[in-house]
């Protein structure tokens, strides 16, 4: 069955591969890309984004969406994603003009549109659009099939000890999406830093030999380096890649069931994503936790997309 989903991100190295994931698999029907400030600013992500559409041949609407989280000050991350946002290969311009509305009424205009049930939401950058989307119409939240979300982790951080990027980028956000009466998957640091993007997989990907295999390398060798240079890794985990995976084939990754509550007022753990398995807390669970990754299954699906957009393009 294909999956409909709307993909909420923040291009980024690893919201590119998501994309083309999404736009390269047969098992998923993206219906929409909505932007959001995170990895870098709100002008500087849609820009990426839509030249992402333009050298992958995706021909879906694009929104941007909300320039900065709900009352915090606004968090980059040029650190490990550069300047633009998408620092490394060069980068097309675009083909396609954006949808004249904002990311928000897209998502809401697109899941009251469609049959309850049938529309996945997979944010991978901070929350905030998902967050004004619920608050902006409610009914939203009974309609959405899942959200399929990356961020937070149940051991570790990324931008604090505690707290991975995308929700301390926006905590309050973040709260909001896990203690909705929806369904949400996390796929955190614990299940991401599986998904290394080694020197075969990057051969694999070259050995394509297209326009768009060359982009894809040259995002791998810049997220690699960065990488490298500021959190000690020998290969860059590509995060959001793993949420469309997920899509594609659930056996990419195994879940398990958890409360999951968001850090709001810590002196030190402001972002944590507090995750109660054992029902410590005397919570209900509210979240499917990703915990174990089949790398190969990941890196086939995804050389795959590359493939088939190529061969795409090339037609």
């Amino acid at each position: 069955m294909t999956e409909r989903i709307i993909l909420d991100c923040d291009p980024g190295h690893d919201d590119a591969l998501a994309m083309i994931l999404a736009a390269g698999n047969p098992g998923i029907e993206l219906v929409a890309v909505t932007t959001c400030a995170g990895n870098q600013t709100l002008e500087k992500v849609t820009r990426n984004a839509l030249s992402v559409c333009a050298i992958a041949g995706i021909d879906v609407p694009v929104a941007a969406g909300c320039r900065g989280p709900l009352v915090r000050p606004q968090m980059v991350a040029p650190d490990i994603h550069g300047e633009s946002g998408l620092d490394g290969p060069v980068l097309p311009a675009p083909v396609r003009e954006l949808d004249p509305r904002h990311a928000v009424d897209l998502i809401i205009d697109e899941v009251m549109a469609a049959e309850p049930g049938t529309l996945t939401l997979v944010p991978t950058g901070p929350l905030t659009n998902i967050a004004l989307a619920m608050s902006k119409e409610p009914r939203i939240v009974e309609r959405v099939k899942q959200v399929v979300l990356m961020g937070g982790g149940y051991t570790r951080g990324n931008r604090t000890p505690a707290a991975e990027f995308n929700i301390i980028a926006d905590p309050e956000a973040a709260q909001a999406v896990f203690a909705g009466a929806w369904k949400v998957v996390m796929v955190g640091l614990d299940l991401t830093h599986q998904a290394t993007a080694d020197a075969d997989v990057v051969a694999r990907i070259a050995a394509i030999d297209s326009p768009l295999s060359e982009f894809v390398v040259e995002i791998l060798k810049f997220f690699g380096k960065t990488y490298r240079e500021h959190q000690g890794f020998d290969a860059p985990p590509v995060h959001d890649l793993c949420c469309v995976a997920w899509l594609v084939d659930p056996d990419v990754f195994t879940t398990r069931s958890a409360f999951v509550a968001v850090e709001l007022t810590g002196t030190w753990t402001t972002g944590m994503t507090v995750t109660d398995f054992e029902d410590l807390l005397g919570q209900p669970h509210n979240t499917d936790v990703a915990v174990r990754l089949d790398k190969p299954l990941l890196w086939d699906m995804t050389v795959e997309a590359i493939a088939a957009l190529s061969a795409r393009k090339a037609g």
